[in-house]
């Protein structure tokens, strides 16, 4: 029997070292899982969930479940499929770190800015706000990105033709929809996105 949602977190994520910050204000149920959580960022940052990802909540560590059950000496990892955010981060100010893409280490963090009623007539998750588009994957993490951007604003750059048939389309940086996050969310109704 499904638990039903009498809880809303607002949740700020940043994506760290970006200048100006590339963020999205999202509200999700508080019985969401870790798991389900990674697969909004995903769709937020408009990227394609081809890599690893962790989140890390105070000492703990959180993601997908090792099927061949190794440890590889590390801290142990708690499985993201079972970890709800009430659990986890279950008052406002709780702050947690997703890294997505261990080799481009696009770390973002998670403040849970307020907790709310569940508002009738609205879906969830919901995206209420952003900036900037997401960096496209395997550029590099932070400092690939700020190069791509550097060749392809630069006709004369000597990698400009090849970013631009690599991006395969037209790339605005400061394209973010709040609107075709939430399409792609499946949520935010009643008058909004």
């Amino acid at each position: 029997m499904a638990t039903k949602t009498v809880e809303v977190y607002q949740i700020k994520v940043m994506l760290q070292d970006t200048e100006p910050p590339i963020w999205r204000r999202l509200l999700v149920p508080a019985n969401m899982t870790l798991q389900r959580l990674h697969r909004v960022l995903q769709t937020v940052m408009e990227w394609e969930d081809c890599h690893l990802h962790e989140f890390r909540i105070g000492e703990e560590l959180f993601g997908p479940p090792d099927p061949d059950g190794w440890d590889m000496g590390g801290p142990p990892v708690r499985s993201d499929r079972t970890a709800k955010l009430s659990q986890v981060m279950g008052w406002e100010g709780a702050k947690a770190t997703y890294t997505y893409d261990f080799g481009d280490c696009w770390e973002h963090e998670i403040v849970v800015e307020k907790i709310l009623p569940v508002e009738p007539g609205l879906k969830y998750p919901a995206c209420v706000a952003g900036e900037l588009h997401g960096p496209p994957e395997d550029c590099g993490g932070v400092g690939g990105y700020y190069d791509l951007l550097e060749a392809i604003a630069d006709p004369e750059h000597e990698d400009h033709e090849q970013l631009f048939d690599w991006l395969g389309e037209r790339f605005d940086p400061k394209e973010f929809s709040v609107e075709a996050a939430n399409r792609k969310l499946g949520g935010r109704t009643r008058g909004g996105g």
